[in-house]
């Protein structure tokens, strides 16, 4: 819309509506307003009849009906007044329609453009275009040969009548100043189709006096203060009455955490993938759980005090059982199932220390054993958990003692690497990651292992990112 259309508009506003920028003292004015006229006729049949202070004409527009509706729910709170609300439908101008009734409609334009037929020479497409636009062009020609009101003469176009009658503007301008048509429905439902109005549901109240009726606005005490016990001024002093229907302030809580969001995507990828959550409610462990079942030797720095909580009250934790326990030791100690062992001391009292969790692949070890040796045999399963884990790391404002570990574990026979590639490529792939790439990489009790980086892509920036991810645990 242009400066000239625009300013035209905000005249329109001014003149069949109302500054919708009122000061708190314009309010009162208002009231006041409302408060005499129903003193001196007794009702408000209809607010729109209203010439509020500062306008020259009546409030019949949507924004006036606002700004009074405001003004009647203060009063009403005060039972000063009570009003029934009453709904209308009118029209408003779209900018098109707007435009139209500042400057013509398409073909009225289109015919003021071109020359009269023998005066002058024909205006061809081209000229027709530079003058008045490419829309009003291609819109208004058709119009003007339907209507009769112009002609092709050659390549041109030239004027067939003298004179033109434009409707259209005609009726924008009624909508414009009524928000209807006098033709009725059927005109209306036509500049609709033609998106040059729109359909606005609008609102006007009839008023009448209210039980605690007055013309003083004075305006009630809300609470009941201790200076006005001192001074005795709760005595003369009026006090608004309690709304029990009122609605609470919502509280601002409740909402949930990013960190439970991230956890809940993860969550529905494993389970959309055949899934099953593992129990991992076990935050204390013993070291036989938490690495020796793990093949993690007894002598690695990371079950030094520096990188693990251990526990002092209790300090160990119950035996294990006796045959599986006596199967990990000896293939720490002596190796077996292909391993050479670590070929260390067995130490059974670094076996039974409790700790906190540094990893939910306690749970899972576990959970493998009891899959292995259930009644019935070896079933495969897939199964997943997402839970807190412990470090006993330097904290800043990055880093805390503990974090969430994201676990999925896959039990099953003859699988291969190109397995543990198919299932990253499709987890990660859910998760938004692209074009994943793969890479060796070493853990004492994963192998084949493998790290990655991949394109993670959102609307607003492309991260590289890189992550690792725990090889599957088949258990023999």
């Amino acid at each position: 819309m242009n400066d000239s259309l625009q300013s035209a508009v905000n005249s329109r506003d001014r003149r069949f509506g109302i500054n919708t920028e009122y000061t708190e003292c314009m309010m009162e004015a208002i009231q006041e307003l409302i408060l005499k006229t129903l003193e001196s006729e007794g009702s408000i049949k209809d607010t729109r009849d209203l010439v509020l202070p500062g306008e020259s004409s009546p409030a019949i527009s949507q924004d006036a009906q606002l700004v009074i509706l405001g003004v009647l729910n203060s009063l009403s709170s005060r039972e000063m007044i009570n009003y029934t609300t009453q709904e209308i439908y009118s029209h408003v101008l779209t900018p098109e329609g707007a435009q139209i009734a500042l400057e013509g409609s398409h073909e009225a334009r289109v015919w003021a453009a071109v020359p009269p037929k023998g005066e002058g020479k024909p205006i061809a497409m081209k000229e027709l275009v530079e003058k008045i636009g490419t829309e009003t062009s291609k819109v208004g020609q058709g119009n003007a040969f339907k209507n009769g009101w112009i002609g092709k003469e050659g390549v041109g176009f030239v004027k067939l009548v003298p004179e033109i009658t434009d409707s259209t503007q005609l009726e924008m301008r009624e909508v414009d100043s009524t928000g209807t048509l006098k033709s009725g429905e059927r005109s209306l439902a036509l500049l609709r189709k033609r998106k040059l109005i729109t359909q606005k549901k609008g609102q006007w109240f009839a008023v009448h006096k209210g039980p605690e009726f007055s013309t003083s606005l004075a305006k009630p005490e809300t609470d009941l203060s201790s200076d006005m016990l001192v001074s005795g001024s709760w005595k003369n002093a009026t006090f608004k009455k309690y709304n029990f229907e009122a609605m609470g302030v919502p509280p601002n809580g409740g909402a949930q955490h990013p960190l439970l969001k991230v956890r809940e995507e993860f969550r529905n990828i494993f389970l959309e993938m055949g899934f099953a959550e593992m129990p991992t409610a076990s935050y204390v462990e013993s070291s036989f759980w938490c690495f020796d079942a793990l093949f993690v030797p007894q002598q690695h720095p990371a079950r030094d005090l520096q990188d693990t909580f251990y526990l002092r009250d209790p300090a160990t934790s119950l035996d294990p059982p006796e045959e599986y326990y006596k199967s990990v030791s000896e293939v720490h100690e002596h190796g077996g199932y292909g391993s050479l062992g670590y070929r260390a001391p067995w130490d059974s009292n670094e076996s039974r220390r409790l700790l906190l969790r540094t990893h939910t692949t306690a749970s899972s070890s576990r959970l493998l054993r009891e899959i292995a040796t259930q009644p019935g045999g070896f079933k495969p399963a897939k199964l997943f958990s997402i839970d807190r884990v412990f470090r006993n790391e330097a904290t800043d404002a990055t880093h805390l003692a503990e974090f969430h570990q994201v676990e999925g574990v896959v039990a099953d026979r003859n699988l291969t690497l190109a397995d543990l590639i198919g299932f990253m490529k499709t987890f990660f792939n859910k998760m938004g990651l692209q074009d994943l790439r793969f890479k060796p990489a070493y853990n004492p009790y994963t192998e084949h292992r493998k790290a990655f980086d991949g394109n993670l892509c959102v609307p607003s920036y492309v991260e590289e990112m890189g992550r690792n991810w725990k090889q599957w645990h088949v258990p023999t």
